[in-house]
């Protein structure tokens, strides 16, 4: 489709005009705390799989509120136990952690790899198996509007806070680097990628493409498409436009600000499930310069495999180095 959004130029400079919620940070601060408090030991057991070049492991971490959260733990077999870094991947919107063999980039590059289950989903283009053991007011299909009625009863509010508390999960994880965990995801994923960095200072670096829940009021000016479409439904039956004020506790946009560390973000200039602006709101509210990819061709799809190879290079960079192989650095 033909480009729908501002030009490149203007976006480089766009500010997205939401103030943040006055109490944003004692919000994000108490959830944390809460959800830490009543946390366990995560639960390792050996996951059932044919692969001869990866040991693979079945992981169960406490997430929000101390609620069960499942992971893929993925790592070269062979390895000693020299610490090493790690990525957490988060997943997109809809799909869950799938089976063990379906995500291996990252293991397949000499990392320790943890993909995170997404709480509640796993049934629109991928398996999970964790539930959100939550109910919601009435809310339209899928996740964007479950729980709006309060911040406190935010979805988003849910899933942020397993996302942040995944990074804690991988440091402590055997044979890994406490100091050496990145956090990488693809739309939904490169949401959570986002704010687990602005949420947990342990991020080392964060990866995001294409990513979604940044610039909300914007997004849901300028686009009809999937996910914030659904949105729009509410709205357009409920009429009570202070919903925005309570999503905005979870707008990617506005927590950027808090992150401390590198960060790469991929935008697709014909993305109309994630538009650019809303994207380029939450990049140029980072305190640090991002590393910026554009596509300008692409919709939300951004670069796939070749912005993996990127993502590869950039993360090792960060990171310094992949973990190798059995007996190298």
């Amino acid at each position: 489709m033909p480009l729908f959004d501002l030009p490149l130029a203007e976006l480089e400079q766009y500010r997205y005009p939401r103030t943040p919620p006055g109490d944003l940070r004692e919000f994000w601060d108490t959830t944390l705390a809460e959800s830490r408090a009543a946390a366990g030991e995560p639960v390792i057991t050996p996951a059932q799989h044919r692969m001869t070049a990866l040991d693979a492991s079945d992981v169960t971490f406490t997430g929000f509120g101390g609620e069960p959260i499942k992971a893929w733990w993925l790592r070269p077999a062979g390895w000693d136990s020299s610490p090493r870094p790690a990525v957490v991947e988060y997943l997109g919107y809809g799909g869950g952690r799938g089976l063990v063999h379906e995500r291996l980039l990252w293991a397949a590059h000499g990392y320790h790899y943890l993909v995170v289950d997404s709480r509640g989903q796993g049934s629109l283009w991928n398996t999970g198996d964790t539930a959100d053991p939550h109910g919601s007011v009435p809310a339209a299909d899928g996740y964007l509007t479950r729980g709006v009625d309060d911040p406190a009863n935010l979805y988003y509010r849910r899933l942020y806070t397993d996302a942040a508390l995944a990074i804690d999960t991988a440091a402590a994880l055997p044979g890994v680097d406490p100091s050496r965990v990145a956090v990488v995801g693809h739309s939904q994923g490169g949401a959570m990628a986002l704010a687990a960095a602005a949420l947990n200072p342990r991020a080392a670096c964060s990866a995001a493409r294409a990513p979604f829940m940044c610039g909300i009021d914007r997004n849901l000016e300028i686009t009809a498409a999937e996910p914030y479409a659904q949105l729009g439904r509410y709205l357009s039956v409920h009429r009570d436009p202070s919903v925005l004020d309570v999503l905005a506790y979870v707008d990617c946009a506005l927590l950027t600000p808090w992150i401390d560390c590198p960060v790469t973000v991929s935008v697709a200039l014909q993305d109309i499930t994630c538009p650019p602006s809303g994207i380029y709101g939450a990049i140029n509210n980072l305190p640090n310069p991002a590393n910026v990819i554009v596509w300008p061709y692409n919709g939300h799809e951004a670069g796939r495999a070749f912005e993996d190879q990127q993502w590869v290079e950039w993360v090792g960079e960060q990171l310094g180095g992949n973990g190798g192989g059995p007996g190298q650095a």
